[in-house]
Parts: C-alpha cells; sequence; structure tokens
C-alpha cells in the first residue's frame, strides 16, 4: 500500500536549483512518486555557519517501499549526483531527508522518522506547511503550520522562487 511520504531537499553548493530539480526528477525512476513540491526557499546555515545559503524545497510523495528501503535509495540518488558529506551539517550538493512516512514512527541508530530536529528546522518547516499545512506530526500531535509558528529557530527564509515557465505550484 503507497503511503504519503514528505520529504526535505536541501543543496548549497554547485547549481543548486538544477541540484534540487534533478533530486526531485531522480526519485521518479527510483520508485516513488512525487505528488506535489514547494516552490524553492533561500535559507540561511544552521548550527555550522560558515559555508553558503542553501536552496530547500519540501515534496509530498507516494511509494510502496519501505522507510529503510527508501532511505537507501535517496542516499543512492545522492551519491550518484555526487554529493558528499564532509562536514556534518556542512556544505552538500543536495541532501534528501525523509521527514515523515505515512504515520510511521522510527527510532533506530539508521534511521528515525518523524525527522527528529524538523520542529526545530525553519528551513524545513516553510515549505513543508507550504504543501503539508494540516498533516499532523504523528509524535508531538501538531499540525505542521502549528509546528511552524511554534519553532524557536529564527533563522532567515527568504522568500519563495517562481516556478518555472509551465509548471504549477504545488502540482507535478
Amino acid at each position: 500500500m503507497k503511503k504519503p511520504v514528505y520529504l526535505s531537499l536541501g543543496s548549497n553548493l554547485g547549481d543548486r536549483a538544477k541540484n534540487l530539480r534533478d533530486a526531485i526528477a531522480a526519485l521518479g525512476s527510483a520508485g516513488v512518486r512525487v505528488v506535489r513540491v514547494s516552490l524553492t526557499y533561500e535559507t540561511e546555515p544552521v548550527d555550522y555557519l560558515d559555508q553558503p545559503w542553501f536552496l530547500n524545497s519540501a515534496v509530498e510523495t507516494e511509494t510502496k517501499l519501505t522507510a529503510p528501503d527508501l532511505l537507501r535509495v535517496l542516499r543512492g540518488i545522492e551519491t550518484q549526483m555526487g554529493s558528499k558529506k564532509l562536514v556534518a551539517k556542512g556544505p552538500r550538493l543536495i541532501d534528501i531527508d525523509i521527514l515523515l512516512h505515512g504515520s510511521e514512527v522510527i527510532d533506530t541508530p539508521e534511521l528515525q522518522i518523524p525527522h527528529p530536529r524538523m520542529h526545530l528546522r525553519r528551513f524545513v518547516l516553510e515549505p513543508l506547511a507550504e504543501i503539508a499545512p494540516n498533516v499532523q506530526h504523528p509524535v508531538l500531535d501538531l499540525s505542521i503550520a502549528d509546528l511552524l509558528a511554534r519553532t524557536p529557530d529564527k533563522s532567515a527564509v527568504h522568500g519563495a522562487a517562481r516556478p518555472q515557465p509551465g509548471q504549477r505550484r504545488g502540482a507535478v
């Protein structure tokens, strides 16, 4: 059975917008159907500050893949695109995180769902709230819109980029 899965994508190296587009395109050939894509937001680095600003977006998908299998697929896309995580929370060509996998709660050394810091990250919540404001966090029992309103993160998240010509906002 397919379940709604929400992903966060970020890039701060190379052609950031192209990196996001390429990663989203790669999802389709990996058994992940893209349902909706947020606009793209420019965001300041958090935690590791000495790096370029990011472009971030959120994607609603459907997949039959289990969360661990999806994680392997996403890591494969990152590797295929040439992304290397040399510094924790540092610069990267592409980073794809699973935020929510249906209403599952998973806590293993390799994978935590819901993403354990999503409620503390404005760069995650702004794009996610755009496409899924009423989706409930399965542990905190608050909507994404409520999490955004309550987040202590005051980092800069600059307006959304306009969709590409011929592309409708939110729909794929």
